[in-house]
C-alpha cells in the first residue's frame, strides 16, 4: 500500500495542473508505461544477480570439495541499471563459512570471489557464463593485492609498513587512513593517466583514478574494480 501511494504521488507530480482530461489520460498511460519499464529492468537484473550468485555457487562446490558450510553474498550487483550491465567488468562475491547449527552464526574463514567477464558476456540470448573468469582469494592473497596496489597507487615502496597500515587502517577514496590520519595519500591523476605494476603470472595492476584496473594476462582484458566495491571487500576481511 506505501509503495502505491508512493507511485501515485510520483504520477500526480507528472501531470501537468492545466491539462485536459485527455491530456491527462496520456500523460498518465506514458508514466505507467515508464514505470512497468523501470520494474522490468529492475527484475531482470535482480535474475540475472540471482543466475550469477547460483553459477559463482555451483564454481565453488566444483572447485573446493573442501568447502562445506558457506555464506555467498554477491557485492557487485548492487545499485546496477540494467543497461550497466553489459559492460560489467567484473563481479564481486564475499563469501564465508560457518559451523552448521540452528541459526549459525557466520564466524569461520572468509574469502572473497571475483568473477570476471570478457566481452559479450551478456547478449541478446541472456548470460554467458562461459565468459566469466574465475578468482578465489583469501584474507592473505587479499592482503598481498592490497600492498601491491597501495604501493602502485602511492609510491610507498616500504612493504611492511604499507601491508600494517591497510590492515589496522581503512583504504578510501584519496588513500589510507590510520586513526583518522590520511597515512598513504594516493597520486591524484587525470582520468587518462595510468600507473601499472606486475602483480603475478596472471596479472597486472593498473591505477587510474578512482578505480583499480586488472589486466588479465591470458585474455588481454583490462577490467576495473570500482573503489566502493574495494573498499566494501576490505572492509569485509578487516573490519566485520
Amino acid at each position: 500500500m506505501r509503495k502505491l501511494i508512493v507511485v501515485l504521488f510520483i504520477i500526480s507530480l507528472l501531470i501537468p495542473k492545466q491539462t485536459s482530461a485527455q491530456d491527462s489520460g496520456a500523460v498518465i498511460a506514458g508514466t505507467v508505461g515508464a514505470l512497468a519499464a523501470i520494474g522490468a529492468g529492475i527484475a531482470a537484473v535482480e535474475q540475472m544477480k540471482e543466475r550469477a550468485e547460483l553459477t559463482a555457487t555451483e564454481w565453488l562446490l566444483a572447485n573446493n570439495p573442501d568447502i562445506t558450510s558457506f555464506s555467498l553474498k554477491t557485492i557487485d550487483f548492487d545499485g546496477k541499471k540494467l543497461k550497466d550491465m553489459s559492460s560489467a567488468s567484473v563481479i564481486t562475491f564475499k563469501i564465508q563459512e560457518f559451523t552448521p547449527s540452528d541459526k549459525p552464526e557466520l564466524n569461520g574463514r572468509k574469502q572473497v570471489l571475483l568473477g570476471f567477464t570478457s566481452h559479450g558476456w551478456i547478449n541478446e540470448y541472456g548470460i554467458d557464463f562461459n565468459k566469466i573468469k574465475w578468482f578465489l582469494i583469501d584474507e592473505a592473497e587479499w592482503t598481498n593485492m592490497m600492498v601491491s596496489y597501495v604501493k602502485v597507487a602511492s609510491g610507498e615502496n616500504d612493504n611492511t609498513m604499507v601491508k600494517s597500515t591497510i590492515e589496522n587502517g581503512r583504504i578510501v577514496n584519496k588513500g589510507v587512513r590510520l586513526k583518522n590520519k590520511m597515512t598513504i595519500p594516493f597520486y591524484q591523476l587525470s582520468g587518462d593517466m595510468y600507473v601499472v605494476t606486475d602483480y603475478s603470472n596472471e596479472m597486472k595492476f593498473i591505477y587510474n583514478e578512482k578505480s583499480l584496473g586488472i589486466f588479465l594476462k591470458e585474455t588481454r582484458d583490462l577490467v576495473q574494480i570500482k573503489r566502493g566495491s574495494l573498499i566494501e571487500l576490505h572492509e569485509f576481511f578487516f573490519e566485520e
